[in-house]
């Protein structure tokens, strides 16, 4: 698991409206020589589907002190709740994509999608699909390129 509750993934669809879920897999590295995040959504969520209408997402880094935030929005829908609103989150302008940062977070992950790669049971090994997939929960992993990356002031401090 990420960062002891998670971090939190934003999107927002081509209605405009902005989505935050939190994500427990993710990995930073290098991908067809450009810097990637690969976040796991599961194709059930709300925020798949938004992912899929524009092609990019953010991810922040939660302060600590901001494990209800976290929570509330790892265990609610947007399909079914405003999560900004309720988790008192405050949604800024990307710098260099329309989705949305976390103002309350301490660091900041703008990425657009580059590729993705559909989980199932044929490339997965049994043993690990078998533990972590029933039939019709598998993830998408999503390879988002990094366009930029930002820490408020004090976040090496607030991150301790």
């Amino acid at each position: 698991m990420l960062r002891n509750g998670g971090l939190l993934l934003a999107s927002l669809g081509s209605n405009g409206r902005p989505n935050v879920m939190t994500i427990g897999w993710g990995l930073i590295g290098v991908m067809w020589r450009r810097p990637v995040f690969m976040v796991a959504v599961r194709k059930s969520r709300y925020t798949h589907s938004l992912m899929e209408e524009t092609g990019e997402f953010t991810v922040n880094v939660p302060h600590k002190g901001m494990e209800k935030s976290t929570s509330f929005c790892g265990t609610n829908s947007g399909r079914d709740h405003d999560k900004f609103k309720e988790a008192k989150l405050t949604a800024i302008p990307g710098r260099k994509v329309k989705t949305p940062a976390i103002e309350e977070c301490a660091i900041h992950y703008e990425c657009r999608t580059i590729g993705k790669l559909e989980v199932s049971a044929g490339n997965v090994n049994e043993e690990v699909f078998s533990e972590l997939y029933s039939s019709d929960s598998f993830h998408t992993l999503y390879f988002g390129e990094i366009l930029t990356t930002y820490a408020d002031q004090d976040a090496k401090m607030k991150l301790q």
